[in-house]
């Protein structure tokens, strides 16, 4: 998830844990710092954009090395936090506290899309739920009400709107993996209609919310994409084919950036060549034609050049009105995302 959601979760769950042993608002805040760390990964450099990708969310987001870390990082907070007589005895609430707060970053971030490798060492799985999109205000608001409210108010039972925000926030996790599986129902439900059996199955929201879904259907030569709305009430996806070039993977399979973009993607990516450059997208981040991880990979030579991965995907490429058209203004459901979340039949904007 974002840092502003990882922030206010870190502060919530510190706050819960440790609100009636120290100041609330210091609770509160060295939560939200303990709870951004994990993130702090991003920073480091691991030699090129791919591997820079695929380590994001690695070691940091590990359950066994985040129980490694938690009492060095609770020793440091209990030096912080003074509040209490003894430093073995706020060392002893912090450590539990500390450890809290760092497993459920990396818990939120395994119901994204993304890849999470919460087993490392013993496994390097990148676990993706991706029934929440990375930035979703309906997941991050009811914990910054809940903090902000349990701040502000006065008396000692406070600190339950901090437990009501973390409660609302938590529900919504779960009413969107309900949400999820529905959507994947009718989805699977539609193509066995249709004679189709894909090799494998993408369904993920798009941004923002969790009611407008899209939908990403591999095949050996190709994938589809369309977008379903619970508000559609079972109307026929609208489903688009793209060439994924199997062949060029075939060709470019050994290369060692190629492998990492289709192990992290678990299998949901494409190739392209144009001008005797070879990219490798991964399709899960993004939609047609715009996606937030591509990576040149090779250069046509005899033989094949294989090159220091560069990254040239991004959403750079769509223009302000095209942007805002597909989004939509701000408090207006008037682009096109707002108008098919609420269920009218649209083509996508390629």
């Amino acid at each position: 998830m974002d840092s502003v959601s990882q922030f206010a979760l870190g502060a919530a769950v510190g706050l819960a844990a440790m609100g009636r042993r120290t100041a609330p608002w210091k609770a509160a805040l060295l939560g939200g710092v303990v709870g951004t760390l994990p993130d702090l990964d991003a920073l480091v450099d691991y030699g090129d954009a791919v591997s820079n990708m695929t380590m994001h969310r690695a070691e940091t987001h590990s359950i066994f090395w985040q129980s490694v870390a938690s009492p060095f990082i609770a020793a440091a907070v209990a030096g912080v936090d003074r509040a209490g007589p003894r430093f073995t005895e706020r060392f002893a609430r912090w450590w539990g506290a500390v450890w809290l707060v760092l497993v459920t970053h990396a818990l939120l971030d395994a119901t994204t899309v993304y890849g999470t490798q919460l087993a490392l060492p013993f496994s390097n799985h990148p676990f993706g739920l991706g029934s929440v999109f990375i930035v979703d205000p309906l997941y991050t608001l009811p914990l910054l009400f809940g903090i902000a409210a349990a701040l502000l108010a006065r008396g000692p039972g406070r600190l339950r709107w901090n437990r009501i925000g973390l409660a609302l926030s938590t529900a919504y996790l779960g009413w969107a993996l309900l949400a999820q599986t529905h959507v994947t129902g009718i989805v699977r439900e539609q193509l066995a209609e249709r004679g189709m059996r894909p090799e494998r199955v993408l369904v993920t929201p798009a941004p923002f919310n969790t009611v407008l879904w899209r939908v990403v259907a591999m095949y050996p030569d190709g994938y589809d994409e369309g977008f379903y709305s619970l508000l559609d009430r079972g109307r026929d996806i609208r489903f688009d084919r793209f060439s994924r070039d199997a062949a060029l993977y075939a060709e470019t399979a050994a290369i060692p950036a190629v492998a990492s973009v289709a192990w992290i993607s678990r299998g949901f990516f494409r190739m392209r060549e144009h001008d005797g450059r070879l990219t490798i997208t991964d399709l899960r981040m993004g939609q047609e034609p715009f996606y937030v991880f591509s990576f040149e990979v090779a250069r046509r030579a005899s033989p094949l050049a294989e090159v220091k991965p560069i990254r040239v995907g991004s959403r750079d490429g769509m223009d302000a009105g095209h942007r805002f058209g597909w989004l939509g203004q701000v408090g207006r459901m008037s682009g096109w995302l707002g108008r098919r979340l609420l269920g009218e039949d649209l083509p996508p904007p390629r």
